[in-house]
């Protein structure tokens, strides 16, 4: 194989290499505006929890309303 050859294939790897990289880095970005979303979408559940279950309404007896037995039973 000639010098040639050599850096012809070294500068194919690196450009592949140059891709992938890019291609990772949106993935990542991705990822972490996806984690972001996520964080705020359960903050906002576990206040809306929190302002469920604390203030007692939707059980007249002032128990949790996860207490209660489903209307099936």
């Amino acid at each position: 194989m000639s010098d040639d050859e050599r850096a012809l294939r070294l500068e194919e790897k690196v450009a592949y290499l140059e891709r992938h990289v890019t291609a990772q880095d949106k993935v990542m970005l991705e990822l972490s505006d996806d984690l972001a979303r996520l964080r705020a979408e359960v903050r906002a559940l576990r206040e809306r929890a929190a302002d469920s279950s604390g203030g007692g309404s939707g059980n007249s007896d002032g128990g949790e309303i996860r207490d209660e037995r489903p209307p099936h039973y």
